[in-house]
């Protein structure tokens, strides 16, 4: 069984990823899906052209698209979604494997990270993804699949994500909720597979608009009935937790929710 890492870089976080290759093995490999600023020009280094790594240039930005491009042209068996900053081991990579081998019904899996100031907590037990414990969220850099699952049958929403114009966050929500209902099993199990360095999860961010928003969409699409009460609930907790401003939670997460209701389209 082989494992492509699928990293996501945006412009100069091209020279960040050395920093990620491990001694090389022979079933283990880095797919680079480098994305580009418009008038902006870098050079590849030298360290990524080895036998082992391919990049893939894509114009333009939006961290769902530079993850679906990677998805696009993986190879590998079981691909694991990567931040430019992520470092791992081969330990931690053979775990990954190992989860798939000794899963064969799993299609997606999703593992813990650590993370640099990262405050996220993680349920002590494997469970099924279809219905999530309280105060359980997927971050991108956790999630692996069996490619043969989901190329070309589940993506990440573009319209969700960093760099895109409203909704920063919830795409790994939406994706692995797309997979659930293409009858594809997804589980969660207490390994810690990465670290990344400089944490960008959405709940290092929950004082953005875009962050707020995004909240709110996912309450719209997913729990539409309880939403208001939810999004209520949600506020309170920012305000005692993060010190985000209850209004401006509440005020933001509701128009992500109206968003949606009005422009079901982006779905």
């Amino acid at each position: 069984m082989t494992l492509q890492i699928l990293i996501a870089t945006l412009d100069k976080g091209i020279e960040r990823v050395p920093d990620m290759l491990l001694e090389q093995r022979e079933n283990i490999g880095y797919l680079v899906s480098w994305q580009h600023s418009e008038g902006v020009e870098i050079v590849l280094p030298e360290a990524l052209k080895r036998d082992d790594v391919r990049v893939h240039n894509l114009a333009g930005r939006g961290l769902s698209r530079n993850r679906n491009n990677g998805i696009e042209h993986a190879t590998a068996d079981v691909c694991l979604i990567a931040d430019d900053d992520c470092l791992y081991t081969h330990k931690q990579l053979q775990e990954v494997l190992d989860t798939f081998n000794k899963h064969p019904d799993v299609d997606i899996a999703t593992f813990r990270f650590e993370g640099e100031g990262s405050k996220k907590v993680y349920p002590t037990n494997s469970f099924d993804l279809s219905s999530f414990p309280k105060g359980y969220f997927v971050s991108s850099i956790e999630i692996a699949f069996r490619r043969e699952s989901v190329q070309g049958k589940v993506s990440f929403n573009e319209n969700f994500g960093l760099g895109t114009e409203l909704f920063h966050c919830g795409e790994e929500h939406i994706f692995i909720k797309e997979a659930i209902s293409n009858n594809l099993t997804c589980r969660f199990f207490p390994i810690t597979i990465v670290k990344e360095n400089d944490s960008t999860i959405s709940i290092m961010r929950d004082n953005e608009p875009g962050t707020l928003m995004a909240h709110g969409a996912i309450l719209q699409l997913y729990n539409p009935k309880t939403k208001m009460l939810r999004m209520i609930l949600k506020a309170y907790r920012l305000w005692r937790k993060r010190n985000v401003p209850f209004f401006k939670a509440f005020k933001h997460m509701n128009n992500g929710s109206k968003y949606i209701k009005s422009h079901p389209e982006i779905i």
